[in-house]
Formats: structure tokens, C-alpha cells, sequence
């Protein structure tokens, strides 16, 4: 995100490398890719630009400084996601792999599936900012997937209305609602759910595993994170044991499982949601049979995998699989 915010300022004449170094950063730094800003100097550069460029709607062209791989494993993740829905569903679920601070939420309703972005940030520049340069971007990642006419229903944003709201009503094309509770947009339920032409779930799957290593190793004090990404990557193995997954964690059983109990979590419970979620996945993909499904998700034989799967669903992994694809079709 930091060559996203850099792209921006510069976009706007601005010395971004200047900037950075006078918040102690090496400008060099933006070219690992494993680097992180800390929010405090993301927070900086968003203030000085903010002052120095006088057109208060220049956080929308962030839609404009942004390519996939600037998001690494999460964007090529995007790309291959089934439908908007999917992707937003990943870019909620990971979205602390991209700034530990600001938080995306989802939910749906009768008129649709809303994004909410919450900046965190109490300067109402910075929150008004923020909102821009984020829904924008999203907004753009949704377009890229589905088609440049995608237009949402409608936007909500908290910052006060400008004198001017017509660049806003022009990048999203439907009715901006400002002076509100929340920074969002709404797709109607049909687009989001729509089937995408460059869906990939086997590639999404494999991304996902890379994601959750990666979530995993940012929060160290995550436990579930941890196993679940420890589960992934060892599924296929068989089932592993609790007491094998708390010497993996390098900690004794009974503190794996206070660990687990202060996330309202249980080992048997996070094993079997991390298993149900990966055969969902799995058996959308019409390329994985049943026998290979039951193998990667470590289960002792396709019967052992069908009572399991239909405790989860009410049906049989047949039966599901004939009912996604005709959906897909």
C-alpha cells in the first residue's frame, strides 16, 4: 500500500521520496515488498499531501496508482476469485495483511452486499482521506474484475459535503450520500454474485494457504490464525493432534487450549470449520475429484469425508458439487 500512497502523491507533483525521508524512512524501502510502514508514517504522508494539494478529491486516483501485485499474494488472490463476493469476503478476512489499523466489513441484506471501510483515524482529515483513497481502490479492484461499467447502488461517506461533489458522483457513478455514519458502497446482490470468467479456485486456493501463513506470522499472539495456518499446510498429512499442533506452536497442551478457549474456540471446532471451509472451496472446482478431495483434507476415506460433509451442508459432496456447477453454468 505504501507505492499505492506513494503513486498518489507523486501523481499530484509532489516529492513522495522527500516526504519519506523526512519521516525517517529510506525511500528504497517501498521496493521489498516485505516491508511494512508504520501507521504513524502513513499518516504523515496522507497529512502533508492532503495540505499541499488543493483539490480535496485527489484520494480518488488512488483508483488510478494501484496494480495487483502491489497487494502481493492478496491481489493475485483477487484476480482469481469466482465472483466480487468471494473477493471481498478474502479482502475482509485479510485485510490486516495490508494495514493493521483500519478495518473492512461486510454485510448483506435484501438491497444487496455493502462494504464498510472504517479508517480508524480520529484527525477528520485523515478518516476523510483514508475513506477516499480505500473505496476508491476497492472500487476499482471490483471494476477490474468484473467490468469497467460496474456502478454501485449507492455511496455513503462520513466526510462533511464538499462545495464541489461532482468528481465523487463521477468516479462512482451512482448517488454519494456525505455528512454520514459510515464510509461504504453497496453492490446489488446479483453482481456480486455473479460467476467471474477469470475464476481460478485452484489457484485461489493456494493463495489462500499463502495468506493465512502470512496472517499467521504477523500476529504472533494470533493462536487460531496460527493453527489454521498450520492446519493448511499440513492437511494432507492427516489429521494432526492437538498435542502435536501445541509442540508445533512450541507451548504446552493446556495452554493451546486456553489459548483457543479465549477465542471461544475449541482444537476439535477449529479443525472441523478449517476442514469444512477448505472442502467448499475444494469441491467448486470441477478439475479435484472426490477421492482427491478427501485426501487433502486429510480424512481417513470418502465415507469418514461424506458424513462429515454432510453434517456441514445437509448434503452429500455430490450433491453439492452437481448444485455450485449447475449454478456456474
Amino acid at each position: 500500500m505504501g507505492q499505492v500512497l506513494v503513486r498518489l502523491i507523486e501523481m499530484h507533483g509532489i516529492d513522495a521520496p522527500a516526504l519519506l525521508r523526512e519521516a525517517g524512512v529510506d525511500p528504497a524501502t517501498l521496493r521489498d515488498p516485505g516491508a511494512r510502514l508504520s501507521s504513524e508514517t502513513a499518516d504523515h504522508l496522507l497529512s502533508r499531501a492532503a495540505a499541499g494539494i488543493s483539490d480535496p478529491a485527489f484520494a480518488l486516483r488512488a483508483a488510478r496508482c494501484w496494480h495487483p501485485s502491489n497487494l502481493g499474494a492478496l491481489g493475485h488472490a483477487w484476480l482469481t476469485s469466482s465472483t466480487l463476493r468471494t473477493g471481498l469476503q478474502r479482502l475482509e478476512r485479510f485485510n490486516r495483511i495490508l494495514g493493521e489499523r483500519a478495518r473492512v466489513a461486510l454485510s448483506s441484506g435484501r438491497d444487496g452486499l455493502r462494504l464498510n471501510f472504517d479508517p480508524r483515524r480520529r484527525d477528520p482529515v485523515l478518516h476523510a482521506v483514508g475513506a477516499d483513497l480505500i473505496l476508491s481502490l476497492v472500487l476499482d479492484m471490483c471494476r477490474m474484475n468484473y467490468g469497467a461499467t460496474l456502478r454501485p447502488v449507492e455511496v455513503r461517506l462520513c466526510r462533511k459535503k464538499p462545495a464541489n461533489a461532482e468528481p465523487w458522483k463521477q468516479f462512482y457513478g451512482c448517488p454519494v450520500h456525505f455528512d454520514d455514519r459510515e464510509n461504504s458502497f453497496l453492490l446489488p446482490s446479483r453482481v456480486a454474485d455473479e460467476v467471474l470468467s477469470i475464476a481460478n479456485r485452484q489457484l485461489a486456493a493456494t493463495l489462500d494457504g499463502i495468506l493465512e501463513g502470512q496472517l499467521a506470522a504477523l500476529d504472533r499472539d494470533n493462536i487460531p490464525a496460527r493453527c489454521k495456518a498450520t492446519l493448511l499446510d499440513q492437511m494432507t498429512s492427516g489429521e494432526i493432534s492437538e498435542e502435536g499442533m501445541a509442540k508445533v506452536l512450541h507451548m504446552s497442551r493446556r495452554t493451546l487450549q486456553r489459548k483457543l478457549a479465549e477465542a471461544e474456540l475449541s482444537y476439535l471446532k477449529l479443525v472441523d470449520d478449517t476442514r469444512r471451509e477448505l472442502a467448499l472451496r475444494y469441491l467448486e472446482d470441477p478439475q479435484k475429484s472426490a477421492t482427491e478431495v478427501t485426501f487433502l483434507l486429510g480424512f481417513s476415506g470418502q465415507s469418514a469425508f461424506s458424513r462429515a460433509f454432510r453434517r456441514w451442508t445437509g448434503f452429500s459432496p455430490t450433491e453439492y458439487r452437481a448444485k455450485k456447477l449447475g449454478q456456474a453454468a
